[in-house]
Parts: structure tokens; C-alpha cells; sequence
């Protein structure tokens, strides 16, 4: 239902409930996504938000500002949601020892994986205001969102709501319908729970050095290449690589270069295709497979921690739609 079909609107209202939510849309959808791990399903709790919000605009009396309201239904929309599932990990955080890189990969297609956000995502053709973007992108890095699905749905909340989003105690009490005292101790619980766990996160597009911007730029041409050496001389020494719905995470550079080495399809230069992108506000690239008829085709979507001028980890997405989302060809004829 669009605000102009509820039965009870006004044109003046819905100009009103238009203009003061639909700038909110981005910074929403990534609020869900830090909740739940997942870009689709942070699609659907946006609407659901936006549903809920109308329906009870008439009721809004202004005790809060517009963003902590929408905000507060987002969260409850969410934690309705997780009661439903599971937490989504990445395999480093399955509590495994790292993969040996020459035993063959295994698929586990039993539990839901972390998902990546491409940026396109948020803002679809738009460019973004950059006070915005900030907004938006903060705490949505893959080692922040793998860090917050260890943490109760509640506790999890209260940590975004507060560290990330900057909400007061009394905004995040109310968006969690409980005590200030109540928020503060979930709050407490999560911090504690997490630790340095988020200091991992590498650099978001905007932060990245020129140099950075270059190992960057290095590491998809040597990809393109297939030179493994020269992949993983911008990694750091106990850089990390893993590829969900593949169960294994693989540590260091020697075995990451064994792991391209025997593993990856790829025999020779321009099998694989980068094209450069942004997912989760980092560097990130959608890899392309060459097939037999001489066409790329997606394989993996990678994203990268970028780390004091070197490449610290890969998680490589294989899902067409995270290609999709990201704007990104089906195919690609060179």
C-alpha cells in the first residue's frame, strides 16, 4: 500500500509523512542490515517499517524527533524478525581452526550466511551527500556486522542504537521499550561481550590513502593476471580469506596463495575479470569467471579490509544477487 492509497490520508499529510521519512530510506536499510546480516531481508524490514510508520502517523505527536521514531519502529520491526532466525556468521566466526587451502572447499548450505550490502544498494543511481553517506556507512564494514551477530538481538541493538547511530540513553530506552537503566546494562553487556572485536574493519572507500587506493587497484590486476605471487604481496602476513557458503577461512598469506593456486578455476591471465565497486563502504569488486564461450560471468563479489596500507582480509560473496544489488553486469564480453 503507498501513503496515497490509505483510506484516512489527506494530500497535505501525505506530502507531510513523504517528505519527512523518504530521505530516512538509506541510513534505515542500513540500520536493518546491522541488525540482521542480511541485505534482502533488510529490504523487507524497511518496508515493513515504512508500513507501520504510516499507519500510525496520524498518532505521531512529535515527543521525538521523526528519525528516532522511525528508527525505534525500525528496531522493533528487526527484533520481531530475529526471534525467527538464526545469526548469520561468517566461517572465521564458526570457532574452527583455519582450512588446510589443499583440501577441497565443502559448501554447508544449512545455515544463513552474512551477507554483504553493496552501497548501490542504499542509494540506488543517487550520489549520496557525503554528511549522509558517513551516516549510512558507519558500522556496516563486514568485521563490525560478523561482530554483532554474536550478541543477543536486544544487546545487539542497544550497541547500534548507542555507539553507532549516537543515540541518547533516553532515545535508545524508548526504541527498545524498556528502563534507561535496562538500555544502559544491555549496552554494558555488549561492549563487554565484543571487546577490540570490531578493531579488525578495514578503512571505508572514503577513508583510503592514495597509496591504499593503489594496493587496491594492484590486487584485482594481479587477479586479472593470475599472478598468485603478486596477490598476495599487498596481503599482510596473516591476512585472512573466506568465501561463504564455504565453511573454511583460510590464514596467511602461503595459504592463501595455495588456496588460488589449487583451488580457484582459473589457469591463466583475463580468465578472471575485476570490476571494481563499493559493498559495506569498502573496497570491494565483482569477479568474473571466463566460460568456454569466451564469456565473464559472475563468480565471486570480494570485499576487502584494507588496513594500514595492506590488504588483511577477503571475504568473497558467490551470489548473482549480491552482483545485482551492487548494479553490476550478468555478463561481460571483452
Amino acid at each position: 500500500m503507498t501513503v496515497a492509497e490509505h483510506p484516512t490520508t489527506t494530500a497535505a499529510t501525505d506530502g507531510t509523512f513523504e517528505e519527512l521519512t523518504a530521505p530516512l530510506r538509506g541510513e534505515l536499510l542500513a540500520h536493518c542490515y546491522r541488525m540482521l546480516g542480511s541485505a534482502g531481508e533488510a529490504e523487507d524490514m524497511v518496508q515493513e517499517t515504512y508500513l507501520r510508520a504510516w499507519k500510525a502517523f496520524h498518532s505521531f505527536e512529535g515527543r521525538s524527533s521523526v528519525r528516532t521514531w522511525m528508527y525505534t519502529i525500525a528496531t522493533n520491526t528487526c527484533l520481531t524478525a530475529l526471534k525467527r532466525q538464526s545469526r548469520r556468521p561468517l566461517p572465521s566466526g564458526l570457532g574452527q581452526p583455519p582450512g588446510d587451502p589443499r583440501v577441497p572447499v565443502v559448501e554447508d548450505r544449512s545455515r544463513d550466511w552474512l551477507e554483504p550490502l553493496p552501497d548501490r544498494l542504499v542509494w540506488g543511481e543517487a550520489q549520496p551527500d557525503p554528511a549522509d553517506a558517513a551516516v549510512a556507512s558507519e558500522g556496516v564494514q563486514l568485521a563490525v556486522v560478523a561482530a554483532l551477530q554474536d550478541l543477543p538481538p536486544r544487546q545487539r541493538a542497544a550497541l547500534v542504537l548507542r555507539d553507532v547511530l549516537q543515540l541518547s540513553a533516553a532515545e535508545t530506552a524508548e526504541a527498545l521499550g524498556c528502563s534507561v537503566a535496562a538500555a544502559n546494562s544491555a549496552l554494558q553487556r555488549a561492549r563487554a561481550t565484543l571487546g577490540d572485536g570490531v578493531s579488525r574493519a578495514g578503512r571505508r572507500v572514503h577513508e583510503l590513502t592514495e597509496d591504499e587506493r593503489a594496493v587496491f587497484a594492484a590486487f584485482c590486476e594481479a587477479l586479472e593476471r593470475y599472478d598468485v605471487p603478486a596477490v598476495v604481496a599487498v596481503m599482510a602476513d596473516q591476512a585472512q580469506w573466506q568465501m561463504p557458503p564455504f565453511d573454511r577461512y583460510y590464514l596467511g598469506r602461503q595459504a592463501i596463495a595455495d588456496l588460488i593456486s589449487t583451488q580457484c578455476p582459473a589457469s591463466g591471465p583475463r580468465d578472471l575479470l575485476m570490476l571494481p565497486t563499493v559493498s559495506n563502504g569498502q573496497p570491494a569488486a565483482g569477479m568474473y569467471f571466463r566460460g568456454e564461450d569466451g564469456v565473464h560471468r559472475p563468480f565471486q563479489l570480494v570485499v576487502l579490509d584494507i588496513v594500514d596500507g595492506v590488504v588483511t582480509s577477503v571475504v568473497g560473496f558467490f551470489s548473482e544477487e549480491a552482483f545485482a544489488q551492487a548494479g553490476l553486469p550478468a555478463e561481460v564480453r571483452r
